[in-house]
């Protein structure tokens, strides 16, 4: 074996690009800070994953498992680093699982030298791909992610099936596979996520009731239940919280993100909503609130969305979207929101818990009616009319 003589120079660029510095875009709008640069990308992906480095073997040094993607990403804090566990999308179509890590979570992120293989205890099982983090009071760190498997009562061959897997670890490097769950009155789901806390003594589940794949049919938002043993995890009833709404930016569909944040006026949640358009689905992410006590319960829900695609991130392989299933709060109250774009790369918004906290509770509601809403911003424009003295 001979190391190719292209790997050292190849290898110096990407280090000079590991190590650049991130900077916060110039406009912002009060909620949180945008950053110019994406945290993740499929030029971050070692080149020992896709090369291989043998001359004899590889003598015009092609890239032989090309990385097409990274993106989605679950996020959690732990003894003082930053990581998130990404969606990497190879060129063959395939999902799997990478750990990155870094020392301030907005730049500098690194992979850990191999993606995380998982346990194989679903022989039907295609694809896996975003993995929510949960950091439980069971004291284990679980991560909940879409199991995709082909339909094999439909001819169709993009027919699929999607399930709730489930893994739980401590340090992000051993993971055990637990059976997927099971939803009694939801043929399939996606985007599901787990309570930090129990709920009456149970674990409790954010979950998308699907009736299908792609669509979500009969399925009313976000739905919640509760199971009793999370190795043998199984719901029997779904209660809708945050509900789909006509000409909303959940009209289509939505689903669970990040983690919700424990604050003293309630459960912070950051959610994507689906609507169509004549260029097809947009994916935009909103947050709402539910109950300390009863989080199924929703109790605010600004109008419109927290963070939609902007400039270069409306582009990619699925464009006109942003997504999120990752956010980490910090000792000091800092809130560090992962989210997607056009699912090709990762991007970090800042801000504080309790930014999002006067967000969600301080924003108007959605008065769902065009002629309400010119009525809401009128109020607006004249209170503001009034302090300045106009």
């Amino acid at each position: 074996m001979r190391l190719h003589p292209e790997y050292a120079p190849l290898k110096d660029a990407q280090e000079k690009f590991l190590a650049r510095k991130n900077e916060k875009a110039a406009e912002q709008n009060g909620i949180y800070d945008r950053w110019i640069y994406p945290v993740l990308t499929a030029a971050h992906a070692p080149i020992e994953w896709q090369y291989d480095l043998d001359a004899d073997t590889n003598p015009f040094f092609m890239k032989r498992l090309g990385i097409n993607a990274v993106f989605n990403a679950g996020a959690i804090k732990l003894n003082g680093k930053y990581y998130v566990v990404a969606r990497v999308e190879g060129w063959d179509r395939k999902s799997f699982f990478a750990v990155a890590e870094s020392d301030n979570g907005i730049d500098g992120f690194r992979f850990w030298d191999e993606p995380v293989l998982l346990p194989d205890t679903c022989p039907e099982e295609t694809n896996v791909y975003d993995m929510r983090l949960t950091q439980h009071e069971d004291g284990w760190i679980y991560g909940v992610f879409c199991s995709e498997s082909k339909d094999p009562d439909n001819s169709d061959l993009g027919a699929a099936v999607a399930a709730a897997g489930i893994v739980r670890t401590k340090d992000l490097k051993t993971w055990e596979r637990l059976p997927n769950l099971v939803t009694r009155q939801s043929p399939q789901q996606r985007n599901v996520l787990l309570h930090p806390e129990f709920v009456n003594g149970k674990y409790a589940f954010y979950t998308r009731p699907m009736d299908g794949f792609i669509e979500t049919g009969s399925g009313g938002g976000v739905g919640f239940g509760l199971c009793d043993d999370i190795t043998n995890a199984v719901i029997d009833e779904e209660i809708i919280t945050s509900k789909r709404k006509y000409h909303t930016i959940t009209e289509a569909k939505n689903g669970a993100g990040a983690t919700p944040i424990k604050t003293d006026k309630g459960w912070l949640h950051i959610a994507h909503g689906v609507r169509n358009t004549a260029a097809g689905l947009r994916y935009v992410i909103y947050a709402f609130a539910t109950d300390l006590e009863k989080p199924w319960e929703v109790i605010a829900e600004p109008s419109g969305y927290l963070i939609a695609p902007e400039g270069e991130e409306r582009v990619g392989d699925v464009s006109n979207v942003v997504f999120t299933n990752g956010a980490i709060v910090d000792d000091n109250g800092d809130l560090l929101i992962y989210y997607a774009s056009s699912d090709t790369r990762l991007h970090v918004a800042t801000t504080t818990v309790e930014k999002l906290k006067d967000y969600v509770f301080g924003t108007p509601a959605d008065p769902m009616r065009s002629v309400d809403c010119v009525k809401q911003r009128i109020e607006l424009i004249r209170k503001n009319k009034e302090l300045l003295g106009k």
